[in-house]
């Protein structure tokens, strides 16, 4: 009985663990470690011997514990590998310019604000007047702070472009392409706006998915 109690306990507590599983591949890690913890228990209290199947283990428990074993197997839709995935129709205008007409993405995203060109270690603008420093300043917060949610550029499916002036686009696009391969760029919109914070050129927000 102390092991149909131990079996609860475990499996009850993966449901806990895997929402700090920063990934797929590792929520799928915990569970394995979990199943053999259990096949472990059941080998030394002799229900089960070594070259028993993963079957036969739910006949060697008993009525909660068979339960949750059940839950234990293979139980994880919310876990769902991260996906992203590049949508084409020759129905609609053929993209232009770095970006994707659409972007199909699952799994746990990631919704960066808007980013300005700002050194991060002073807060002062970079490159007043130059649209081409300022974006590649924007780039490198946005990949700062894609990497401290362990994603990169190419995680990306989603930017907005905001410019005070739509004349700065040729300047800022040169820049934004050299960060994404043109057949798999992000989704994209860019508008120009009567005035951005500090007054700078350009700003860029995106939407991400976490790998």
């Amino acid at each position: 009985m102390e092991l149909d109690v131990l079996v609860a306990t475990l499996v009850g507590s993966i449901y806990t663990v895997e929402y700090l599983a920063k990934s797929y591949q590792e929520a799928i890690a915990l569970r394995h470690s979990i199943f053999l913890t259990i096949r472990w228990w059941l080998v030394r209290e002799r229900r089960l011997d070594k070259e028993d199947s993963p079957a036969k283990i739910k006949i060697s428990l008993s009525g909660t514990a068979i339960v949750l074993w059940k839950s234990l197997q293979f139980d994880i839709s919310r876990l769902k590998p991260m996906t992203r995935k590049v949508i084409h129709s020759s129905h609609a205008p053929a993209p232009v310019g770095p970006y994707s007409q659409a972007i199909a993405a699952s799994g746990q995203m990631i919704f960066v604000s808007g980013q300005i060109p700002l050194e991060p270690s002073t807060g002062e603008i970079v490159g007043a007047n130059d649209v081409v420093k300022q974006t590649e300043q924007v780039m490198a917060n946005l990949e700062a702070v894609l990497a401290a949610a362990g994603a990169k550029t190419q995680d990306i499916v989603k930017t907005t472009v905001f410019l005070a002036d739509m004349n700065d686009f040729a300047a800022m696009n040169k820049v934004y392409a050299q960060h994404f391969d043109e057949t798999s760029a992000p989704a994209r919109a860019c508008v120009e706006v009567s005035r951005l914070p500090k007054d700078v050129l350009v700003e860029i927000e995106c939407i991400a998915i976490v790998p």
